[in-house]
């Protein structure tokens, strides 16, 4: 009989430290993703500029890690790996490919922005 009650209590003891386990896990994923959607907002509505700080446009959106940001004339996405906070704008740095900002730009724009009456 004592053999049955270990294997019982030890099955109990290996169950409960899979659902405690499950349970840490699914904390720090939930965590995880608050300071992801913490640090979002902090990056609308915001000017940004170039290396030597020249102003490109705003930022409007932030899709997947791609900024999305609103110039005179069209649309930019920008890896938010290049984009850094400088004060009260943000600045890209590094090489980017404007030709690929614009193409990722005109691709958010397309699927996202509605259509001009």
């Amino acid at each position: 009989m004592d053999g049955l009650t270990m294997t019982g209590i030890t099955g109990l003891v290996v169950f409960l430290e899979n659902i405690g386990g499950i349970f840490l896990i699914s904390r720090k994923k939930r965590r995880r993703g608050e300071e992801s959607e913490e640090k979002t907002p902090d990056l609308l509505c915001r000017f940004v500029v170039d290396g030597s700080e020249k102003k490109i446009g705003e930022s409007i959106a932030v899709q997947d890690d791609l900024l999305i940001i609103k110039t005179r004339k069209t649309y930019l996405g920008v890896p938010l790996k290049h984009v850094e906070e400088k004060g009260d704008v943000l600045q890209v740095k590094g090489l980017v490919s404007f030709e690929k900002a614009e193409m990722l730009g005109r691709e958010w724009q397309e699927k996202y922005s509605k259509p001009e009456e």
